[in-house]
C-alpha cells in the first residue's frame, strides 16, 4: 500500500480537501485505485451533533456514519463509496484507546499519547486502507490522507507525530507528502510573498516531516524565481513546486495538477512511474471547457435555516449543479432565509420581508432541504404553501417533505393545528412523529441513518419515472421524526400520493402531488449519492421542471434502467459556470480564496 499525506499551513480553508480529492482522482486516471482517509483532530466522536455554522453540512455514508463533509468531495470526484472508518477523529481515537484500557489490552502498562494514542492512530490507517471502495474486490493501490486543521494546532500533534512514526514505519516508496500553503500577494506591493509557506514547512520540517512537494495556493501562478525561491528555502526540487492558482471552477484543479505534472512527481516517490499510465481526463477535460460556457439561466430558490453559510448545504448545491449541467444551465441559487418570509419579520424589518419574497416568487423552482429546530419552520411551510398553490416547482429533503406534509394537512384538509411534535409537542393533530426507535436523551448516533431501502407504490409517479420505473431504490437517511403513519389514509384521501415507502409500509418517504407539474417530498437525501456524470434524479427532474423540459426527460429515462440512479451518462463533459446567492455573485472575504474552493463550495465567483 502507498500513501499520500496532504497537510495544510499558513490559514485553514485553503482548499485541503479538494486538493485531495483532485489528486485522487488524477492518479486514479493512471489507472491506479484509490481510497482516502480524512482525519479531523477534534475531540467529537463524529461530525452529527456539531452546528452546520461550525463545520459545515453534515455529509452520510452508506453505512450511516456521519462525517466531516470534504468526504462528500472524495465520494464525488472518485465516485467511490467511503465507509464512517474513513473519517478518523481525536474523540474515535481516544475512545478506542480507553476501551483497550478498561479490557486490559495494555497489560498494566501507564497509558500515554506516546506510544498508545500514536499507535492506535497508524494501526486505524492501515486497516482503513485496506478496505475496498470502489466495488473491486482487494485493497486500493493508493491512500489519500488529508491532515484537517492547520500545521503548529496543538489538537493535531498526536496525529502529526503519529504520521511521523508511520513514514518511517511504511519505509522510502510508499509515503509522499504534500504540503498546501499560502502564497499571498499584497495589494500594496504587487509581489508574491513566499515567507509564510517558508514558516509553514519549517514548522513542519520541525515535527519531525519533510514535505515531498509544495502545493502553493495564489491568485496567480507564481512566478519563476518565487518557485526558485520557495525550493531553495524549503528543501522541495522546483519541480515539485505547483501552484494551485484562482480558475474558473475546481474541475480545472485536476487539470491544473496535470499540467504541472504533479501526477509524475507523486509517482516517482512512490515509485510507480512504470507501473502507472497516463492519465486520461478526455472527460474531464471536456466538463471544464464546456463549463465555462454555460449562459441560460436557471433560478432555484434555496429556503434554509442555515443560509449564511453555503457550506452548510454543500451536497444539495452540488446536487443542483450536477442537474443543471445535464441541461446545459447556468445555475442562480438565490438563497432565501426562512424565518424571512414569516409575518414577524414583516412587521419587525419589512424590507427584508420583501426581499425575500421577491426572490421566493422570481424563482424557477423551490428547494426546502432539511433541517432541525424549530426557527423558521413557519417560512418554509409558507414556501411549500406558494409552490403547490402556484404550480412552482418544489423539492422537499427530510424536513422539507415534513413540511410540506404538515401544509398540506393544514391547508387542505383544515386541520389549522397540524404540526410536528418536534415543534409542538401538545398538538392534537400530529402530521409528523418522532421514531419509536430514536432516542429521547442522547443526540449522536441516535437517529435513522444510511442506505434504506424504499418500494415504490405508484409506477406511473414522476419519481419512479426519474429513477428509471425501478420498483424499489436505495438512498441515504438523517433523520429522527417521521410522516404519522395513523394519518396518512386521511391525506391520500384528500389528495396527497405517499409514492414511496419502506419495507414495512408503515414508513413514508416520498409525497407527490400527481396535478402538479412537480412537487416531490422525499424524507432520504438524494443530494448524498449525486455524482458530476451521475446527477441525482429527484434534483434532476426539479431543474427539468424549472426550466419546462420535465416531459423530455421522462422520455430519456424510459431507456436508462440500467443506468445507475436511472439517469444517462451522456452528461460527462460538462458542468455549470457560475452560481449565484440572492442574485448576485458570492464573494469571499478573502479574494485568494475565491474561484478555485470559494469556501469549499466548488461554485465559482464571479470576477475571476
Amino acid at each position: 500500500m502507498k500513501y499520500v499525506l496532504v497537510t495544510g499551513g499558513v490559514v485553514s480553508g485553503l482548499g485541503k480537501g479538494v486538493t485531495a480529492s483532485s489528486i485522487g482522482l488524477l492518479l486514479k486516471a493512471c489507472g491506479l485505485r484509490i481510497t482516502s482517509i480524512k482525519i479531523d483532530p477534534y475531540l467529537n466522536t463524529d461530525a452529527g451533533t456539531m452546528s452546520p455554522f461550525e463545520h459545515g453540512e453534515v455529509f452520510v455514508l452508506d453505512d450511516g456514519g456521519e462525517v466531516d463533509l470534504d468526504l462528500g468531495n472524495y465520494e464525488r470526484f472518485l465516485d467511490i463509496k467511503l465507509t464512517r472508518d474513513n473519517n478518523i477523529t481525536t474523540g474515535k481515537i481516544y475512545q478506542s484507546v480507553i476501551d483497550k484500557e478498561r479490557r486490559g489490552d495494555y497489560l498494566g502498562k501507564t497509558v500515554q499519547v506516546v506510544p498508545h494514542i500514536t499507535d492506535a492512530i497508524q494501526e486505524w490507517i492501515e486497516r482503513v486502507a485496506m478496505i475496498p471502495v470502489d466495488g473491486k474486490a482487494g485493497p486500493a493501490d493508493v491512500c489519500v490522507i488529508e491532515l484537517g486543521g492547520t500545521i503548529g494546532d496543538i489538537e493535531s500533534m498526536p496525529f502529526i507525530e503519529a504520521l511521523g512514526q508511520f513514514s518511517y514505519r511504511v519505509g522510502t516508496g510508499n509515503f509522499c507528502l504534500i504540503h498546501v500553503s499560502l502564497v499571498p500577494v499584497l495589494n500594496c506591493v504587487g509581489e508574491q510573498k513566499t515567507k509564510p509557506t517558508q514558516h509553514s514547512v519549517r514548522g513542519l520540517r520541525g515535527l519531525g516531516l519533510t514535505p515531498h512537494i509544495l502545493a502553493c495556493r495564489s491568485t496567480m501562478a507564481l512566478d519563476p524565481n518565487v518557485k526558485m525561491k520557495l525550493s531553495q528555502f524549503c528543501h522541495v526540487t522546483e519541480e515539485n513546486v505547483i501552484t494551485l492558482y484562482d480558475v474558473p471552477n475546481i474541475w480545472h484543479i485536476p487539470l491544473l495538477l496535470r499540467d504541472q505534472k504533479a501526477h509524475e512527481a507523486i509517482l516517482k516517490v512512490l515509485n510507480l512511474l512504470g507501473k502507472a499510465e497516463e492519465p486520461a481526463l478526455e472527460e474531464w477535460t471536456s466538463r471544464a471547457a464546456i463549463c465555462d460556457k454555460l449562459h441560460e439561466p436557471v433560478h432555484i430558490a434555496m429556503v434554509g435555516k442555515y443560509t449564511g453559510l453555503s457550506d452548510s448545504y454543500l451536497s444539495v448545491l452540488k446536487a443542483l449543479v450536477h442537474a443543471s449541467v445535464f441541461h446545459r444551465k447556468k445555475l442562480f441559487v438565490d438563497w432565501v432565509p426562512a424565518s424571512d418570509l414569516e409575518d414577524a419579520t414583516a412587521k419587525e424589518n419589512p424590507d427584508t420581508y420583501k426581499a425575500a419574497w421577491k426572490l421566493l416568487k422570481g424563482a424557477d423552482g423551490i428547494l426546502v432541504p432539511g433541517g432541525f429546530g424549530d426557527r423558521g419552520v413557519q417560512g418554509k411551510i409558507l414556501a411549500a404553501k406558494y409552490a403547490r398553490e402556484n404550480r412552482v416547482p418544489f423539492l422537499g429533503i427530510c424536513l422539507g417533505m415534513q413540511i410540506a406534509v404538515i401544509e398540506f394537512a393544514r391547508s387542505v384538509i383544515g386541520l389549522q393545528d397540524a404540526n410536528s411534535t418536534e415543534f409542538d409537542p401538545n398538538t392534537r393533530n400530529p402530521c409528523v412523529l418522532l421514531m419509536p426507535e430514536s432516542s429521547k436523551t442522547h443526540m449522536g448516533g441516535t437517529m435513522r441513518l444510511g442506505s434504506r431501502r424504499t418500494y415504490f407504490q405508484v409506477m406511473d409517479c414522476k419519481s419512479a419515472k426519474l429513477y428509471g420505473s425501478k420498483s424499489f431504490i436505495d438512498e441515504r437517511h438523517r433523520h429522527r421524526y417521521e410522516v404519522n403513519p395513523d394519518m396518512v389514509h386521511c391525506l391520500e384521501k384528500a389528495g396527497l400520493s405517499f409514492a414511496g415507502k419502506d419495507e414495512t409500509g408503515r414508513r413514508m418517504e416520498i409525497i407527490e402531488l400527481p396535478n402538479h407539474p412537480y412537487f416531490i417530498g422525499v424524507q432520504f437525501h438524494p443530494e448524498f449519492k449525486s455524482r458530476p456524470g451521475k446527477p441525482s434524479p429527484l434534483f434532476l427532474g426539479l431543474i427539468a421542471a424549472a426550466c419546462g423540459e420535465l416531459d423530455a426527460v421522462f422520455l430519456g429515462c424510459g431507456s436508462q434502467k440500467n443506468v445507475p440512479n436511472g439517469v444517462g451518462n451522456d452528461m460527462h463533459t460538462a458542468k455549470i459556470k457560475k452560481a449565484y446567492q440572492n442574485g448576485s455573485a458570492m464573494k469571499a472575504t478573502n479574494a485568494l480564496l475565491d474561484g478555485v474552493y470559494s469556501n469549499g463550495n466548488g461554485i465559482y465567483c464571479e470576477g475571476h
